[in-house]
């Protein structure tokens, strides 16, 4: 080709000099061709000399797709990073392990284990391969094996595999270090472990078990097959595989390390197993004199280490041995195992126990449990675990139990709080009910006084009538209390201030013999609680320490009001599970009383529940006490204080109570009393389904001056209302059948926006106004009397028609 442009030149140049005759003209028109040309031969070299750093930008997209095949990596995180260690290509997996803003070795990590990875990549960079056997993250529950290796044309990229390691399932394991002495003295005695998972997966080994299996003591093996390490032969014999026939055959123990009713419900990759392969060439199932001994001793020796309740027992059920954990499951420390398993359990179950402990024993090495009642706790039941052994001597049933006793509790005190709401659900109802009958009753003594004088016959009898109402009506009182339903006022206040309202009825309370101390902290945080709801806590409080003082000989003691500042880094040291991290003002109530049974702490605050003699306890006292805290937003606990040698000196209530953040409202004055003069008047709808009280409250108004229309239901008052009905205020029930109060008004204020309405109800105020949510309402709490609904309603149409006719 340089050839013909070569030619063509000199052609050219030839006839410019035939036409012309210029040699000067000739000379220019060749150089300046030529250096075109050589222009354009050099571009041409350039574009053709290969590129060393690549021909085009690498396409990584075949890489993604091997590294996301679960047939190329198996599922497990992989990554490749460059020469300044620039995450390039990742599959899902890392991303979701690590994110995507992570490139090995930087990931989020601890600094040692950063530190660790730093130097893998130098290794790999080194020497074309490294790997971590265990990298820890910030997670304590989850740890990964790291492999790396030098790739690409010119080794200029890592290739980094993450395996992850599974944590153990349960803290228990954390004491069973088979790579440590405890591994070491099992091989020493002829006994090979390791810790698999549910599918036979190795977490951890033995340096025993590595070198017979591998021929490396210091080999992990984990996240390898269990059975790729052993081989049986024609007779069922096992043996390490590494060692064949040559070795000596092994005896495999399975030991679950979980309770079963856990582990039936757990992932597979948690549940844990303890396997045990056992020499028997050290005696256990060897024909030599005094081999079954040897091997029970062993073995028990191994099962005595084992934070899990395990026993043996023979073939004919007896028991053989039984380790500290599972006496303890059983409640029987420092008693020792009885004669058979059947005698542990209650009569019911003995039956099925033994044939359980029978078919394991004599037919084939088969594993299960079953649920049993303990006669040391008849009324919780618990799995029971059963695994055939063979190969053991006598030893032919190993049984489990795991310790319960943590989670008996936890289900006892889950059903006390189902009973205590349901109990509570239900007095909330009876409350609800009674009130009705106690409107009924004061309503009709207060229209019965109005026509007697003192010193009539009659007028003392209904006074006793009245009294013993408004007993009645402070018993429900107390029913909605505990059922956290009754009606609260709070206030920001100061608990100082409450104990000091409330000491000198407790003074006169205690009597001589009786010291009253009080103490307050400073610096005290304000609460929101209603004071006189709370001053029937610290006056419930004080009586029961007054009577356990009393009934405890001398009758002479101590009743201590105290109260305390605690800061939220307090109550994270403190690790309770119930009381969150955050401020409280603390009121604690103690006595000398000599303190709380053990047996009667958990039902302390049940309803109807009293430690005093028949007739002088409701039972009502600290379940009031209990609802009363709850519904203003504490916490209340019961313990027994005790003196600098450790000794029960008396009960100790305390209460924790929210610091209330925020301005601080003002005081709410108290209205002034507002007397039915006669002179509102108006038209009232009285709506209640109640025969008695709607009797009650039409003559109350009817007196009063109103012109009262009483309807049975809420579908005839809003038909009232619908029929062209004016009225000045609608007073209605609010739990009635069919169509109930808030149904009504809602409907009603349809058709009058502006209607005030009055609610009355037995149940809480702030409950109702919650779940109601009407604007410009009212409320009467009941039972009330005469004189209080008259009044209610009074001030209730003298509000509604000064807006109406603002001055």
């Amino acid at each position: 080709m340089l050839g013909a442009l070569t030619l063509a030149l000199l052609v050219s140049a030839l006839v410019l000099f035939a036409v012309t005759s210029d040699l000067v003209l000739v000379l220019a028109y060749v150089l300046g061709l030529g250096v075109l040309l050589a222009g354009i031969f050099a571009f041409d070299r350039l574009r053709s000399v290969p590129d060393d750093v690549g021909i085009a930008a690498p396409d990584w997209s075949v890489t993604v797709a091997a590294i996301e095949s679960p047939g190329g990596t198996g599922g497990e995180p992989v990554a490749i990073t460059d020469r300044a260690n620039r995450m390039v290509c990742a599959n899902s997996a890392f991303i979701e392990a690590f994110g995507v803003g992570s490139a090995p070795p930087s990931l989020p990590l601890e600094r040692p284990e950063l530190a660790a990875m730093t130097r893998l990549a130098r290794e790999a960079w080194r020497d074309g391969s490294g790997a971590l056997d265990e990298l820890g993250t910030m997670s304590s529950t989850e740890s990964w094996s790291v492999h790396v290796t030098r790739a690409g044309r010119g080794d200029d990229h890592l290739i980094w595999r993450f395996r992850r390691i599974i944590a153990e399932a349960a803290d228990s394991l954390d004491d069973l270090d088979l790579a440590g002495p405890f591994g070491r003295m099992l091989s020493r005695a002829g006994i090979e472990t390791a810790i698999t998972t549910a599918g036979g997966v190795v977490r951890s080994v033995s340096s025993g078990f590595a070198e017979r299996a591998a021929g490396d003591a210091s080999a992990t093996l984990a996240g390898q097959d269990f059975v790729s390490f052993l081989r049986s032969d024609d007779r069922d014999r096992i043996y390490f595989a590494r060692e064949g026939r040559g070795g000596t055959p092994q005896t495999l123990v399975d030991v679950p390390l979980q309770d079963p009713l856990v582990a039936r419900n757990a992932a597979p990759d948690t549940n844990a197993t303890l396997m045990l392969l056992i020499d028997s060439g050290v005696g256990i199932g060897s024909g030599w004199e005094g081999s079954s001994q040897a091997g029970v001793a062993q073995l028990e020796a191994l099962l005595a280490q084992l934070p899990l309740g395990l026993a043996m027992t023979d073939r004919d059920g007896r028991f053989l041995f039984g380790n500290e954990a599972f006496l303890r499951s059983i409640e029987r420390e420092g008693r020792g195992l009885p004669a058979f398993p059947t005698d542990l359990v209650v009569r019911e179950d003995k039956a099925a126990l033994s044939d359980a402990v029978r078919r394991h024993g004599r037919g084939p090495a088969t594993s299960g449990d079953i649920p049993v009642r303990l006669i040391a706790q008849p009324d919780e039941p618990v799995s029971l675990g059963l695994a055939g052994v063979r190969g053991l001597g006598e030893a032919a049933v190993l049984l489990s139990l795991a310790d319960s006793s943590e989670e008996t509790q936890l289900k006892r005190q889950v059903a006390q709080a189902t009973k205590m709401q349901a109990v509570g659900q239900l007095a909330g109802g009876v409350a609800h009910d009674f009130n009705n009958v106690l409107t009924a009753i004061i309503g009709t003594c207060d229209l019965m006084l109005l026509r007697h004088t003192p010193g009539d016959s009659d007028y003392d009898d209904i006074q006793q009538i009245r009294a013993n109402s408004n007993r009645a009506a402070s018993l429900t009182r107390q029913l909605l209390a505990f059922s956290r339903q009754q009606t609260l006022r709070p206030e920001i206040l100061q608990l100082p201030d409450v104990v000091s309202e409330v000491s000198p009825l407790i003074k006169r309370l205690l009597g001589e013999k009786i010291t009253y101390f009080v103490q307050h902290d400073r610096n005290l945080g304000a609460v929101r609680a209603d004071p006189q709801q709370l001053e029937q806590v610290i006056m419930n409080l004080a009586v029961n320490a007054r009577d356990a003082i009393q009934s405890n000989g001398s009758g002479e003691g101590r009743i201590s009001l105290l109260t305390r500042s605690l800061q939220a880094k307090e109550v994270v040291k403190l690790g309770s599970e119930i009381l969150p991290a955050a401020d409280y003002t603390v009121l604690i109530v103690q006595d000398t009383g000599g303190g709380i049974p053990q047996h009667v702490l958990p039902k302390l605050f049940e309803p109807f529940f009293t430690t005093k003699e028949q007739g002088k306890g409701t039972g009502l006292g600290l379940s009031t006490a209990y609802g009363i805290v709850k519904q203003s937003g504490g916490f209340i606990f019961a313990d027994n204080a005790r003196d600098p040698n450790g000794k029960e000196i008396g009960a100790r209530f305390t209460i924790y109570f929210p610091v209330h953040r925020g301005e601080a409202p003002k005081r709410r004055e108290a209205p002034e009393p507002v007397s039915s003069d006669w002179s509102v008047g108006g038209k009232i709808l009285l709506v209640e389904d109640e025969d008695m009280v709607r009797a009650v409250a039409e003559r109350a108004l009817s007196r009063a001056g109103y012109e009262v229309t009483a309807c049975p239901g809420g579908e005839e008052g809003l038909e009232a209302i619908t029929n062209g009905g004016e009225f000045d205020l609608v007073v209605s029930d609010v739990v009635m059948p069919g169509m109930d109060g808030p149904a009504m008004v809602r409907a009603i204020r349809k058709l009058r926006p502006d209607m005030p309405v009055l609610f009355m109800s037995g149940y809480a105020e702030e409950q109702l106004r919650k779940d109601i949510d009407i604007p410009d309402m009212h409320f009467i709490a009941k039972p009330f009397s005469v004189q209080a609904i008259s009044d209610k309603v009074g001030g209730v149409m003298r509000s509604a028609k000064a807006a109406q006719d603002p001055v």
